[in-house]
């Protein structure tokens, strides 16, 4: 064989395998796409995680607090705007997202026969119930007190000093503060001469940390 027809002959071999190459990058791509899979591109789906504040995030953030294996956790969400307590827990009563399930998040809210509101004042947030508050259990307390007191409440106080009270039927509960991943009964100052303790509290007795503790 000359050198010439060597040559073309290594062409032709070269030419069938470029053909045959990309034949099968075509039948696998086809392949992929039938499957669902996409052979390259990145997509982002899902919502983002919550609970821990990443850089970057607006400052209108909103902390909604729902239980996790280890008792109440707050969980962060970005926000346009600040959010006060009846838009808080509003979202609150909407359930943890699927970000915050997959965190293993859930809710101990029961489903109330009517809407819950909240009025403001400075450092102060009064929830009315369509039920009689003393009903509420303590674990449901928990949720509702933190979540409105991380709210934006008038004034500018931190959350720990945000008092809330529950009301409903005619009934009364707190004021109340979350302290932690608690609500507890504001402590005040006894009355001149009620003996040794120099302070008492009002409202109900500190709620439980778990979910299922009857208030």
């Amino acid at each position: 064989m000359s050198a010439t027809n060597a040559q073309n002959a290594l062409r032709a071999v070269r030419a069938r395998r470029r053909v045959l190459g990309g034949v099968l990058t075509g039948a696998l791509a086809g392949a992929l796409a039938g499957c669902g899979i996409a052979p390259t591109d990145v997509i982002d789906a899902g919502e983002p995680a919550s609970g821990v504040k990443s850089p970057g995030q607006p400052a209108a953030d909103v902390q909604l607090f729902f239980y996790g294996p280890s008792g109440l956790r707050s969980a962060t969400r970005p926000a346009k705007a600040p959010v006060d307590p009846e838009q808080a827990i509003s979202l609150l009563m909407e359930g943890p997202n699927h970000a915050e399930r997959m965190r293993g998040l859930s809710s101990v809210l029961p489903k109330f026969p009517g809407r819950l509101t909240a009025d403001t004042g400075e450092g102060t947030v009064v929830i009315t119930l369509p039920m009689n508050a003393k009903l509420l259990d303590s674990a449901s307390l928990n949720q509702l007190v933190c979540t409105a007191a991380n709210a934006r409440v008038p004034g500018n106080m931190p959350p720990g000093k945000v008092t809330v009270t529950l009301v409903g039927a005619g009934i009364r509960v707190g004021p109340m503060v979350c302290g932690g991943n608690n609500a507890f009964p504001v402590v005040q100052p006894s009355p001149t001469g009620t003996g040794q303790g120099s302070a008492s509290r009002t409202g109900t007795a500190p709620a439980e940390s778990g979910p299922g503790a009857v208030g």
